[in-house]
């Protein structure tokens, strides 16, 4: 735990703001594009995208013309990537963003939004999660084909049942 709060305290602001978004945060430029492209694991590309496609509301530009992004152009990065991460298509992001500068009159659309696309990303999650068993299931058999083989080469007296049917193979490979 020592360790957890010792690197929490080794963090770069960007590293903080990106992280663990402040309820409020800061609206102060101060980080360049390669420092929130580091951080963010958003290509400096896809930082300008962002901005040009409306994700992000103008970011500011230092006098030689630099992008510089807050805390709060941080925080909503953070969001929009878990958001990318789920799967949520870009033009739904979009339409969120457009809802959140809409304002509070919008909470109900906003959430609804969230709320069909957290079907979505649990729907997903149940199909991978048949996929895995069918793929632990594989993996058992293939074991099971070790040892029946293993047990076969030591000479050892075995009833020539493995659990192991070819067709299973065949039909799930």
């Amino acid at each position: 735990m020592a360790a957890s709060i010792q690197r929490g305290s080794q963090l770069s602001p960007c590293e903080r703001a990106f992280g663990a978004p402040l309820a409020v945060p800061d609206r102060t430029p101060r980080h360049g594009i390669s420092e929130v492209s580091a951080i963010s694991g958003l290509s400096a590309h896809t930082l300008r995208w962002y901005e040009r496609i409306g994700l992000l509301d103008p970011v500011d530009r230092s006098h030689a013309g630099q992008r510089r992004y807050s805390d709060a152009d941080l925080a909503r990065l953070a969001f929009l990537t878990k958001l990318r991460l789920t799967g949520m298509p870009v033009a739904d992001m979009v339409r969120y963003i457009e809802l959140v500068r809409d304002g509070d009159a919008t909470r109900a659309a906003r959430r609804q939004l969230l709320v069909d696309h957290r079907a979505e990303v649990r729907q997903r999650l149940a199909d991978l999660h048949a996929t895995l068993a069918v793929i632990d299931r594989k993996i058992d058999l293939y074991g099971e084909q070790e040892e029946a083989a293993a047990a076969g080469a030591d000479g050892d007296e075995t009833n020539g049942t493995t659990g192991y049917h070819p067709i299973e193979d065949r039909k799930s490979a």
